[in-house]
This record gives structure tokens, C-alpha cells and sequence, in this order.
């Protein structure tokens, strides 16, 4: 998903503080990851779950 999308599907309107409290601390803690690393600008850039983030979603989606 692109930030946009992101950002459209936690209903947040904000782009820095979306990026700086939800975007930011998931690419640290390894839930997600850029599909250009390299390019971390692009109009391209994508984030997709890790393996990591596929369990804790998994855990999250058992509790509810």
C-alpha cells in the first residue's frame, strides 16, 4: 500500500504526524517494510507487512 493509502485506511488525516507516531515506529519495530528501499522518496514507494507484522496482525485479529 502507498502512504496515501495508509493514511486513508487508519482515517488519519495528517501526514506528519502520520508518519512521525504510525509509519516511522512500524518500519523500526520491523512490522513493515519499503518496497524501494533504495529510493525511499519515490512516488513509488510501497510498504508491505514483514513476516513479523503478518503475526502480530494475526495475534490482533485472534484477540477481537
Amino acid at each position: 500500500m502507498s502512504r496515501q493509502q495508509l493514511q486513508q485506511a487508519l482515517a488519519l488525516k495528517h501526514e506528519d504526524h502520520f508518519r512521525q507516531a504510525y509509519l516511522v515506529p512500524a518500519l523500526e519495530a520491523g512490522l513493515i517494510e519499503m518496497t524501494l528501499p533504495e529510493t525511499p522518496r519515490s512516488s513509488k514507494q510501497r510498504y508491505r507487512l514483514t513476516d513479523k507484522g503478518q503475526r502480530h496482525r494475526r495475534r490482533v485479529d485472534q484477540r477481537a
